[in-house]
């Protein structure tokens, strides 16, 4: 009997966290709790290790099993792949076993081609050339390597020719334009017209997120983080739903608590007619998630409670990817969220008020080194108020610091090499591929103190800064 390397959804659990990644565990994990989830199967982290053991190459039994798969869920969604009567489109997403956000790859819309396009057309056009266009551009940046920027220039000439402020207001017309435009750059770039075969462009896309294991952001943040190269990324493969096929369809992310404060209140971001990547590219300005029941209530009652429910089951607050379809709400992602040290402390005490967990499991929840952001430097107050504002943007880390602006990452890691320490990093946007820069600019210390307590729980004095911080808010 040959080896089991690709597990459909329902077939997983989050108990096969080591195969499955986090992702595809929780996708199988939502699924078993009867969450609304589009469904789908997972390339399990071993084929990956088989993958770069094979000399980067799928073998024949685990390219056999994908397409086994594939037929199931086209035989489950009633939907084929690269079918022109009825496609089925995909997403093909990474999803290591420890948390890595942004730094592998992605890839969306899998499955529409010259002739699919034109069968999604004859029901909504814009939202047909909109995600082929999207398609295109993310195919030919992920497998292909063609830069990004190439595409997104095209994207600003056309609505500056057009007088048009936000790919939104772009119509049809203009979205096939550019379909056309980013053909021209694939051939000029690749030397070949844009391919057509839906289950080739699977394979490759599947061999690309495995090569993303190993790209130099998703490296960087394994060593600052203490992530195993061994362990491997899972693919996840998944139905698509829409959220950018009109005014009732949209997409959004969101946290079951506050990761800033801790507050035990829903906080989140939502776009209405956009997909995933819409709200995180800072192109346009999200929503909070409370106005989310003044656009469809249902789906902000649905969402308030399946989000009570993943907490509930997990026993930790909860990080969310949600689409709407239609005014239909589905779940795509959950996992615990990552939060701030002051976030981490309050919910682990909260949650120990909520009888969910107990104290000795509250304390492993805080990063012993999370609590490095607890004490670092912050501008006074009374001072900063006073002072004269010359420009406003999103703080990325914790507490205050000085330094000489950098305005790229390249340049930040440039001026560190060369001896400069004090460095402040400014981005018009946040991007998974500045983590080496972020990682040189200047980050606020703090003088190690030793504190005179006695905790009533191991009766240590002087304990370490982890058990004094939770010391204040459970033992005392």
């Amino acid at each position: 009997m040959s080896k089991k390397y690709v597990y459909l959804f329902k077939e997983g659990s989050a108990k096969m966290r080591e195969i499955l990644g986090g992702k595809g565990a929780n996708l199988a994990e939502m699924t078993n709790l009867g969450l609304p989830i589009p469904q789908g199967f997972t390339v399990s982290t071993e084929c990956c290790n088989k993958y770069y053991e094979d000399g980067e190459v799928i073998s024949k039994e685990i390219e056999k099993q994908i397409y086994e798969a594939l037929e199931k869920l086209e035989k489950e969604t009633g939907k084929k792949l690269g079918d022109k009567q009825n496609p089925l489109l995909v997403s093909v997403r990474s999803g290591a076993r420890a948390s890595m956000p942004g730094m592998m790859d992605t890839i969306l819309n899998l499955g529409i081609n010259d002739e699919v396009v034109e069968t999604l057309a004859g029901k909504n056009r814009r939202f047909a050339y909109d995600s082929y266009r999207r398609f295109i551009q993310m195919y030919s940046d992920v497998v292909k390597e063609i830069p990004k920027p190439l595409f997104e220039k095209a994207i600003d000439t056309k609505k500056e020719q057009r007088g048009l402020k936000l790919d939104t207001d772009m119509d049809a017309n203009d979205l096939e334009d550019l379909v056309k435009v980013f053909k021209g750059i694939y051939k000029e770039n690749i030397g070949q017209d844009f391919p057509q075969d839906s289950k080739a462009q699977l394979l490759d896309a599947v061999k690309a997120v495995f090569k993303s294991w190993n790209n130099p952001r998703a490296i960087t943040y394994r060593r600052l983080n203490d992530i195993p190269a061994s362990w491997g990324t899972a693919v996840n493969i998944q139905e698509m739903v829409f959220g950018n096929m009109g005014e009732d369809c949209g997409t959004g992310v969101a946290f079951s608590r506050n990761p800033a404060t801790g507050e035990n209140k829903i906080y989140g971001e939502y776009l209405m007619n956009a997909q995933g990547e819409d709200v995180v590219a800072g192109i346009r300005t999200p929503k909070p998630i409370e106005t989310l029941k003044d656009v469809n209530k249902k789906a902000y009652e649905d969402f308030v409670m399946y989000a009570k429910k993943l907490e509930d089951h997990y026993k930790d607050m909860q990080d969310m990817e949600f689409t709407i379809e239609n005014g239909k709400l589905y779940f795509l992602q959950t996992r615990n969220g990552k939060r701030t040290a002051n976030a981490a402390i309050k919910i682990a005490v909260d949650l120990v008020n909520e009888k969910m967990i107990d104290e000795k499991e509250a304390v492993l929840r805080v990063e012993p080194k999370q609590l490095d952001q607890l004490l670092h430097p912050n501008f006074d107050m009374q001072k900063l108020n006073e002072a004269k504002v010359v420009a406003k943007g999103l703080a990325a880390s914790p507490g205050a610091a000085t330094g000489k602006v950098v305005f790229t990452a390249e340049r930040a890691v440039e001026l560190y090499n060369e001896g400069q320490k004090d460095l402040v990093l400014v981005r018009l946007e946040t991007s998974p591929e500045d983590i080496d820069g972020m990682n040189v600019c200047r980050r606020s210390t703090y003088s190690k103190r030793w504190y005179d307590i006695t905790c009533s729980s191991c009766s240590k004095r002087n304990g370490d800064l982890l058990c004094f911080w939770l010391w204040r808010y459970i033992c005392k």
